[in-house]
């Protein structure tokens, strides 16, 4: 038996961190999304107890640093589960992009195995495992317009939820290490957006209020060390975009619009100037 899920990619429509734990994780106040950029992960339950890992990746590895197999063998563990399993990897969306694919492949695994090994886990219970990966993998199991706090455990799924969009997205040829960019977060001169205000026009539908309100607390200090994410966010709002926002620890660069035609026109512009460009839907 096998299953196939899809695991797509995110965005930060707001992203803040307020303070630092004690443990020096910082704490999260976010408000994600996700987008029909997505990769497949096929997952089949053995009788052996291996986990296999596999890729049409290049830039993938297939060990135990790879968050699908660190989601298998988690799950394996806690539940003293005796198969094993096979899980490969179609990849679509970027790597080290702040889309978050490493996550949504491990909530995906969870998901998969969850009905593959009989576990009858509720989504709560699996997002709660998912944070022992990586702080996107609770989001990533319900995969829905949701608010983030905590340390990317808390979801409050939105209801009403965001409107059905169009996103132009554009990758530079670079790749963020998100330890290295938490580490420099000055709390002392961190400006924060108003997460508050992209909550509120969420739910009464105000795409004008909401794309003025995006931002990311995190974007000065990657953009600081990477000059391409702030010559794509111009180049964006150049070509017609109300406003560009990196998402996660970037590099990728979003805009958001509410007409294919707008979103349209930016993207031919844009992928003339940074070869790695994606026109999708939000989900």
């Amino acid at each position: 038996m096998r299953v196939v899920e899809k695991a797509a990619a995110k965005i930060n429509l707001g992203l803040d961190t307020p303070f630092r734990h004690e443990d020096g994780m910082p704490e999260w106040n976010m408000v994600m999304t996700s987008i029909d950029l997505a990769d497949y992960v096929e997952v089949r339950s053995t009788a052996r107890s291996s986990i296999v890992v596999s890729s049409d990746s290049g830039f993938l590895p297939n060990d135990q640093r790879n968050l699908a197999f660190q989601a298998a063998s988690l799950l394996q563990r806690t539940f003293n589960v005796k198969q094993g399993a096979v899980i490969k990897i179609q990849k679509n969306i970027p790597v080290a992009a702040g889309l978050g694919g490493g996550s949504s492949d491990a909530a995906a695994v969870l998901r998969a195995l969850n009905t593959l090994w009989d576990l009858k886990l509720p989504l709560a219970e699996l997002a709660k495992l998912g944070l022992k990966v990586d702080s996107d993998v609770p989001y990533c199991v319900y995969g829905k317009t949701a608010h983030v706090t905590g340390y990317g455990e808390q979801i409050r799924v939105l209801d009403p939820s965001l409107k059905p969009v169009w996103l132009v997205l554009a990758k530079p040829n670079v790749s963020v290490s998100t330890p290295s960019i938490l580490r420099q977060i000055d709390y002392d001169h961190l400006e924060h957006p108003e997460i508050a205000s992209i909550l509120d026009a969420i739910e009464v539908g105000d795409h004008a209020a909401l794309v003025t309100a995006m931002g990311n607390a995190l974007e000065p200090i990657s953009a600081g060390r990477y000059p391409e994410i702030k010559q794509i966010k111009e180049r964006m709002q150049a070509y017609g975009a109300t406003n560009a926002l990196m998402s996660g620890t970037g590099p990728t660069v979003f805009a958001v619009f509410d007409k294919q035609s707008r979103a349209q026109r930016v993207f031919n512009s844009i992928r003339g100037f940074c070869s790695e460009a994606y026109l999708v839907r939000s989900l």
